[in-house]
């Protein structure tokens, strides 16, 4: 808290006693007397009201001594003992800069404050909001000169519009369902922005939401619209886990048939490669000797193609018959005529 100015030196009280004083030596000495009992009053007054110039400032709480010389601001003051001119040519007041105070929004202690609370969000719905705010003073001067009451109804005042402005920008289901931090952030800044557009001097430490939450009229459809949003947010979470799952088996499994498409290509062009240089191996001595060049080649020929055809062999005169194929060779009678076989 702001320590108050310090008390005056009552001068009625202590022109009474000096007056007390006067009638005392007025019944008993001369004139020289009284001169010189006045005199030393007037010193006596002088002394005291010097010494009521003294003053104190501790280091608790960062406090500042403002110094106001007949009504205007003369400097400040740090911690230790000081002496300025007391009043009515001086006055001194003592803020407590880096003590941190505390503004409730929506709320006093327990008990909730609807004209405060509730507002209107930028999609047309209504929201009770309650908010925290801690500040210190950053500039005591502008504190203590530049705003009525600025610990008070100005910053009151500041914050509400702050938070209503933010409230008014933001759709309903992110108010209330997972930007929290963003409008706690978006609120001091601009809270802080009108409290120094107002040279108030002072400065917001931390924004907290304290509760967010619809009208009680509405709350059961509410929580409808939550439970919607979650398993919203869980399908989707589980669409991620399946994607991936899915995608890098697949993409490995295309990576793989790319590879031995690759692989088979290779094969193919050097098989081809191949074949045309045997090719061109073959015409080059097929130039040099057709004859024994084809030749050659029907020999080539036959021996792939033969051993895959079946052969029968018949010797004249002989009663079996040689089959060579597939199944190897084999001996088998020949078949006879219904003629032959008749008696």
């Amino acid at each position: 808290m702001d320590r108050k100015d310090e008390p005056e030196v009552n001068l009625e009280q202590v022109v009474e006693r000096i007056r007390s004083v006067f009638r005392r030596f007025r019944i008993g000495g001369g004139s020289g007397a009284l001169l010189t009992v006045v005199a030393g009053a007037i010193g006596v007054i002088v002394a005291i009201w010097g010494v009521t110039g003294f003053y104190q400032v501790s280091s608790e709480g960062g406090e500042r001594a403002i110094l106001r010389l007949f009504g205007e601001y003369n400097g400040d003051a740090g911690p230790g003992l000081h002496w300025f001119w007391p009043s009515p040519i001086g006055k001194m007041a003592i803020v407590r800069t880096t003590e941190v105070k505390l503004l409730e929004l929506g709320l006093r202690g327990d008990t909730p404050v609807p004209e405060e609370s509730l507002m209107i969000t930028g999609d047309i719905n209504i929201v009770d909001a309650q908010l925290l705010v801690q500040y210190d003073i950053k500039n005591a001067r502008d504190f203590l000169f530049r705003v009525v009451d600025p610990a008070g109804i100005t910053i009151k005042d500041a914050t509400e519009t702050a938070l209503r402005q933010v409230v008014g920008e933001g759709k309903f289901t992110d108010i209330l369902t997972g930007q929290k931090e963003i409008f706690q952030q978006r609120t001091h800044d601009i809270l802080q922005g009108i409290l120094d557009a107002y040279h108030t001097g002072i400065n917001v430490r931390e924004v907290k939401l304290q509760l967010v939450r619809p009208p009680e009229q509405v709350q059961p459809a509410f929580d409808e619209v939550i439970r919607a949003i979650q398993d919203k947010e869980r399908i989707q979470n589980e669409a991620e886990a399946f994607k991936a799952d899915v995608v890098p088996r697949a993409e490995g499994q295309a990576a793989r048939m790319v590879q031995e498409a690759e692989a088979e290509r290779a094969q193919l062009i050097n098989r081809a490669t191949g074949e045309a240089e045997r090719f061109k191996a073959i015409l080059s001595e097929y130039e040099k000797a057709r004859e024994v060049t084809r030749q050659r080649m029907y020999l080539d020929a036959m021996e792939d193609l033969l051993p895959a055809i079946k052969k029968v062999i018949l010797e004249p005169g002989s009663d079996t018959i040689v089959v060579i194929g597939g199944e190897g060779r084999q001996v088998l009678p020949i078949p006879m005529s219904p003629s032959e076989s008749s008696p």
